[in-house]
């Protein structure tokens, strides 16, 4: 894994959120984890800016690398948590998706890459780097050709592991997919660009937030505002949200965190409209028909 666990908290009281030694409110904690990227980072930047109503409920914000939080997920370790849509589907009976907080790739997404002087590589038959085996681009990437090798390493490590000679290709998610070609690299497909080809132009959805379904109904809808609240609120306030986003940005300067941000924080984040859950129950279908998922997953979300 990466490395790059850590917890920030967002517990400063709004406006109306209890303020100490009021007798009416009941504290309520709620951990909601997501990946140290500036994407998602961008999206919690209403409640850790602490401009966000809570209605009491005190945030605490884990960051760790998406395959990590993954597996987290099968044991319940978070109440609300990112998650890729491939680790979703083995999940969908203890979580709930929420309908805000998708990262979908909209006629672009994971690529795979090889070295310059690699000569005419294909994913067929190569020894392929990946970012961890419930990755929503490892599952794309057996959608598109499942004879592949692969070795799992750090999504931050992969490009190195190419460049090394340590696998064939590599697939990369996050920054690496604007700084490839810095690094002497070159595309050998764009998941993204093929999946909109092959079904008409839907987005490939990669990761989305779920909420664990104990928590009740209530509790759920409480939370999902939030969160919902959190994401239109960077929107609405981007320079600022970029601002904060590009320390979780791994290099990537103003330009580009602000370019990735546009990329997978928009209108398909704030809501999935008819494309996005038309994407998703796409790609949960040919999953299962292909045998690439435990069982048929039945697409719905919490309020």
């Amino acid at each position: 894994m990466s490395g790059r666990n850590g917890a920030i908290a967002s517990e400063g009281r709004q406006p109306g959120a209890g303020a100490p030694g009021d007798k009416t409110m009941t504290e309520t904690r709620i951990t909601v984890a997501h990946s140290p990227d500036s994407d998602d980072a961008f999206m919690f930047y209403g409640l850790a800016s602490n401009n966000v109503e809570t209605g009491g409920i005190i945030v605490e914000q884990v960051l760790s690398d998406i395959e990590t939080l993954n597996r987290a997920a099968f044991d319940g370790t978070y109440e609300v948590t990112a998650v890729s849509f491939h680790a979703f589907a083995h999940l969908a009976d203890r979580y709930a998706l929420l309908p805000h907080g998708a990262s979908m790739g909209d006629n672009y997404g994971p690529i795979v890459v090889a070295r310059q002087d690699g000569g005419m590589l294909r994913v067929k038959g190569s020894r392929i780097a990946i970012p961890g085996t419930l990755t929503t681009a490892y599952l794309a990437l057996r959608l598109y050709e499942p004879d592949f090798e692969y070795v799992v390493v750090p999504f931050d490590e992969i490009q190195q592991a190419v460049l090394d000679g340590n696998a064939d290709a590599g697939l990369l998610i996050h920054e690496g997919q604007l700084t490839y070609q810095d690094e002497g690299l070159r595309k050998i497909v764009d998941l993204g660009e093929w999946w909109a080809e092959r079904t008409g132009g839907l987005p490939l959805p990669l990761g989305g937030n779920i909420i664990r379904r104990d928590l009740g109904p209530e509790m759920i809808r409480k939370v999902s505002k939030m969160l919902h609240d959190s994401i239109a609120y960077a929107l609405s306030h981007r320079k600022d949200a970029i601002e904060y986003a590009e320390q979780f940005g791994r290099g990537l300067d103003r330009e580009r965190t602000d370019k990735f941000v546009r990329m997978y924080v928009n209108d398909l984040t704030l809501g999935y409209g008819d494309r996005g859950r038309k994407a998703v129950e796409r790609l949960m279908t040919e999953a299962f028909e292909k045998g690439l998922i435990p069982q048929r997953v039945n697409v719905e979300f919490a309020a």
